[in-house]
């Protein structure tokens, strides 16, 4: 991923501060009690094209990370290697420019369906799943 990024934002420590007290979400108290983050934090953003339905990629988000997209109109990513965000598009012109974004049944994912400019994923291909089919049985309805 060659993408813009910027530092994880964090809130300011407070001496009276317990060490177990959750940091301030950036989100609506309603939504972030509705998100099932994993152990790090993080909830799976799956990127779908807006317009064909394609599945594009999979990122992950944090509270700041899902602000920032709800709020801007474009797409950011919490990098899980580098432990820092990134707006897609910033470095490589691929641009995601956000159309909606749902949370699943279970608070455990987001569906966001973007506008893509050119490829989604970082090897260069329109989305992250082009030429990586497994060999599967397929199923039939009885």
């Amino acid at each position: 991923m060659s993408e813009q990024s910027t530092p994880p934002a964090t809130p300011a420590a407070s001496p009276a501060a317990e060490p177990d007290v959750a940091p301030v979400s950036p989100l609506t108290q309603e939504l972030a009690a509705a998100l099932k983050r994993d152990s790090a934090g993080l909830v799976a953003a799956i990127i779908q094209q807006f317009d064909t339905d394609e599945v594009l990629m999979l990122g992950w988000m944090d509270d700041e990370a899902l602000h920032r997209t709800l709020t801007t109109g474009r797409v950011t990513f919490f990098s899980r290697s580098r432990q820092e965000y990134w707006r897609k598009g910033d470095t490589s012109g691929h641009v995601q420019f956000v159309k909606s974004v749902a949370l699943d049944c279970d608070g455990d994912a987001l569906l966001v369906r973007v506008d893509q400019v050119g490829a989604a994923c970082h090897t260069g291909t329109r989305t992250c799943f082009d030429g990586r089919s497994l060999a599967a049985v397929t199923g039939e309805r009885d």
